[in-house]
């Protein structure tokens, strides 16, 4: 493959490690940047020339505006994500953890074309959606193309990626440091040091971009709210308490529709048409709910058609703003806390593209102003302002939907600059976050993943950690030291070998406990203690946790967890104190790359397979039925061709494996392997009729 120009540079020169990923990340920060306000001023002129084309074209058309706009944004967007790059589907950000986990964060360049304009037709159309969702993904692939056209190594391009990703949050939100932690919380689970910087400079690249075109003023204007009462903790934490549900009802309500649309043998193209028929006849009914004349909306202009759209389109932040403000009342506010979700998963649940932030803030500050409104009418001796309480509802939601909290936090601090009401947005975001994640495991981000079937904990493939046992990757030999040992013997071992553990055995060699260099330190430190007198046995931990050889490593990872050991010893089934092993957290990092190759070289294997048998060969099943010849005979007497296999036979719902004397009955569902030529011919040699339906 032929170097380009800018690689065999770097390779010439050598410039310092630091010095290439810090200009990069200012490149990357400030393309994302100028990509986030291309995207947000097409929003604008794409909403303003739908609604001022459907005005033109049938200017009586009033509160059937609203279903004509989003279904033409539909029709254009649809076949875009469809022909171009599927990708860009939905909210994006499960697309880009799948590729830092499982393709070294290598996207696809045109993914960002794609997203962008695909986004900009739904948001700018009405769908329910965020800008946030896209610019993310749009941010990532431009620093995953980055590091792919300079040929850096996977790790760098992971973090390229976070670097657009944080980007793209700051850009969008004017909110660098939000941004920061949504690249390390949601996307890497964790970034290390030397990585970090590089993600703070994209942050603040972007951020410094998109205010020279769009200003720097915070998203939403707050008044300046405070705590008027310490009792009035507890109703945050109310508010933190309904938050974690109504985030899994979000989850669990776009994961629905996600599923059942998926499912649908329907056109890829025109799905999200049928969502925005869908988001369109919700918005004229909430329309109509809420006291909106029909008569003075056909008299409306193109602009007036546009601001008075119903406040479930878009990402909704003029409705955030009054909320946040106290303008609104309790019922409005209940019907958008259930309505946004469904809007939202009509919208992206049909395939149309966009984000989930937005909405999940939308829907935030709905609750938290419902809430608010509630305990302003029960307790108002202890009850704040209504609006304090919806600009904390946005953090709680979205920590519950994404499991998220420091972002959650940080995003509306630095929305509203407001930094009055921070006890609150901790207690409440927290609180949500650790209950809906108790409650349902998974995240508005990691849903879809898992219903392909890759799970992902700490930025990490649980199906990979699954698949790979203790022992493939463990020390079969390990270093052991006696538990009558002097210290002096067990401080020695720690000098000569640089390990930072032992297993402690017995007079028999059998298993009794572990010793790591922190438990000698903690002895050493003490003044009075007879050291020359100490043993092993004096410093080391008894009965240690411990796992066995034919475990996945995931399960040596959970043990681990909860006291954040670095080494497990290993033990036989047959008698828990036999030592056969050590694992250590080095050895699960070589056992997660063991998983990775393994599941590559298998998914390549099943591709293989897959096209050698789509090439000439089909499984078919064959219901009989009592008049067909095959019925009542054993399988070894049935001249079947060469070119038909019986795989299996399902008989009052359980299945069999044939064999030479399995006799057929009438209603058997037989499955058939077969050469596609001769399809025909293996319907006829079971039920005699060469077009028989199965």
């Amino acid at each position: 493959m032929k170097r380009n120009p800018v690689g065999l540079f770097l390779d010439r020169f050598s410039p310092p490690q630091g010095l290439l990923l810090m200009l990069l990340a200012i490149l990357i920060g400030g393309v994302t940047g100028l990509a986030a306000v291309f995207f947000i001023r097409l929003i604008a002129l794409i909403q303003e020339s739908f609604y001022t084309l459907v005005h033109a074209l049938l200017p009586m058309l009033g509160i059937w505006t609203y279903l004509a706009v989003p279904v033409i944004g539909a029709l254009l967007a649809g076949p875009l994500i469809a022909w171009f790059a599927r990708e860009a589907k939905g909210h994006g950000v499960p697309e880009v953890m799948q590729a830092l986990v499982q393709r070294g964060g290598r996207i696809r360049a045109r993914v960002a074309v794609a997203k962008i304009f695909a986004s900009a037709l739904c948001i700018g159309s009405g769908g329910s959606a965020g800008r946030e969702g896209p610019i993310v993904q749009v941010g990532s692939a431009l620093g995953s193309v980055t590091g792919q056209i300079l040929h850096l190594s996977d790790e760098r391009i992971k973090n390229l990626v976070a670097c657009g990703a944080a980007a793209g949050i700051a850009a969008t939100f004017n909110a660098p440091i939000a941004g920061v932690a949504f690249a390390i919380e949601v996307l890497m689970s964790g970034l290390q040091v030397r990585m970090f910087g590089n993600v703070v400079i994209a942050a603040v690249s972007a951020s410094i971009v998109s205010q020279v075109f769009l200003g720097d003023q915070p998203a939403f204007l707050v008044p300046a709210y405070a705590m008027s009462s310490p009792v009035e903790i507890l109703l945050y934490l109310g508010l933190g308490l309904a938050a974690a549900v109504v985030g899994i009802f979000f989850i669990r309500t776009l994961d629905y529709f996600e599923r059942r649309f998926d499912g649908w043998d329907f056109p890829l193209a025109l799905k999200p048409v049928v969502g925005a028929i869908l988001l369109g006849v919700l918005g004229m009914g909430y329309l109509l709910v809420s006291g909106s004349s029909v008569a003075s909306l056909s008299g409306y202009g193109a602009e007036q058609l546009a601001a008075a759209k119903p406040s479930i389109f878009g990402s909704g932040f003029a409705f955030i703003e009054r909320a946040i403000r106290g303008e609104a009342s309790f019922l409005p506010f209940l019907f958008l806390v259930l309505l946004k979700p469904l809007a939202t998963s009509f919208t992206l649940g049909s395939g149309n593209s966009g984000g989930v932030f937005a909405p999940s803030l939308f829907t935030g500050a709905m609750l938290g102003g419902a809430m608010g409104a509630l305990y302003a009418s029960w307790l108002p001796e202890y009850a704040g302002p209504t609006g304090a309480y919806a600009l904390v509802g946005m953090a709680a939601v979205f920590a519950a939907c994404a499991h998220a909290p420091l972002t959650a936090i940080l995003i509306v601090f630095e929305m509203s600059s407001d930094y009055g009401l921070i006890l609150p947005l901790m207690i409440a975001a927290v609180t949500a976050s650790n209950l809906a994640q108790y409650l349902y495991q998974e995240s508005m981000y990691t849903t879809k993943l898992t219903r392909r079937g890759i799970r992902f904990v700490q930025g990490r493939d649980l199906d990979i950690m699954q698949a790979v046992a203790v022992r493939e990757v463990m020390t079969d030999d390990p270093v052991v030291i006696a538990k009558d040992a002097p210290l002096a013997e067990l401080y020695q071992m720690f000098q000569e070998t640089n390990y930072l553990g032992f297993p402690v055995v017995d007079e028999q060699g059998l298993l009794w406990g572990i010793v790591t260099l922190q438990d000698l330190e903690k002895v050493l430190v003490e003044d009075d203690l007879p050291l020359r007198s100490l043993r092993v046995e004096d410093v080391a931990i008894v009965d240690p946790v411990t796992v066995h050889a034919d475990e996945p490593i995931w399960t040596a990872i959970q043990k681990m967890a909860p006291r954040d050991l670095a080494r497990l010893p290993v033990v036989s089934r047959s008698n828990e104190k036999t030592l056969i092993g050590l694992i250590s957290r080095s050895n699960i990092l070589r056992a997660y790359d063991v998983g990775i190759i393994r599941k590559q070289r298998g998914q390549l294997l099943e591709d293989q397979l897959t096209l050698r048998r789509e090439e000439r060969n089909i499984f078919i099943e064959v219901r009989l039925q009592q008049e067909d010849r095959a019925v009542g005979v054993m399988l070894k007497e049935l001249e079947l061709s060469e070119a038909v296999n019986v795989v299996s036979i399902e008989r009052d719902g359980v299945l069999q494996i044939p064999r030479g004397s399995s006799r057929f009955a009438s209603g058997d569902i037989v499955t058939l392997f077969v050469r596609k030529e001769a399809v025909d011919l293996a319907r006829r040699q079971l039920s005699g009729q060469a077009n028989e339906s199965y």
